[in-house]
């Protein structure tokens, strides 16, 4: 369950930047932000929030034991 976690918080962790440098930058159009319509004009909060999830999601697979 922790590698599932962290697994999770890496792919959220990674779209969250991706979205964030694109939509700071306009560079390198990639991630799940740019992709969806349904997100148009939201990309930075969605973003955001996608890199907050990820640390949350770092912080419960710390708090799993190992094993």
């Amino acid at each position: 369950m922790k590698q599932l976690l962290e697994f999770l918080g890496f792919i959220a962790l990674l779209q969250g930047t991706g979205g964030l440098a694109y939509e700071l930058t306009g560079r390198l159009r990639w991630g799940v932000t740019q992709q969806w319509a349904l997100l148009d004009g939201y990309e930075i909060y969605v973003s955001i929030a996608l890199i907050v999830l990820a640390l949350a999601l770092f912080a419960a697979a710390e708090s799993r034991k190992h094993g």
